[in-house]
């Protein structure tokens, strides 16, 4: 299997996981916006969706470089 794919799967992977984690650490900061750490799980928890998107782009553009090659440059 070519190194593009497994670098690929394993941050959609990742990705997935981060989907479902980041907006549920968001709900969680939601819930308690009394205690004194809300504001740091809320950002805490923005990150890992923003992580989320991330690795998802990253792992679908290595894949597609894996199945299709890496794009050529012109210049």
């Amino acid at each position: 299997m070519n190194n593009y794919l497994k670098k690929g799967f394993k941050q959609v992977i990742i990705g997935i996981g981060l989907c479902f984690i980041g907006p549920v650490v968001i709900s969680q900061s939601f819930k308690n916006q009394d205690h004194p750490f809300f504001i740091i799980v809320l950002i805490v928890g923005s990150i890992l969706s923003f992580l989320a998107v991330y690795y998802g782009y990253r792992g679908i553009s290595n894949i597609l470089n894996g199945t299709l090659g890496p794009k050529n440059k012109l210049n």
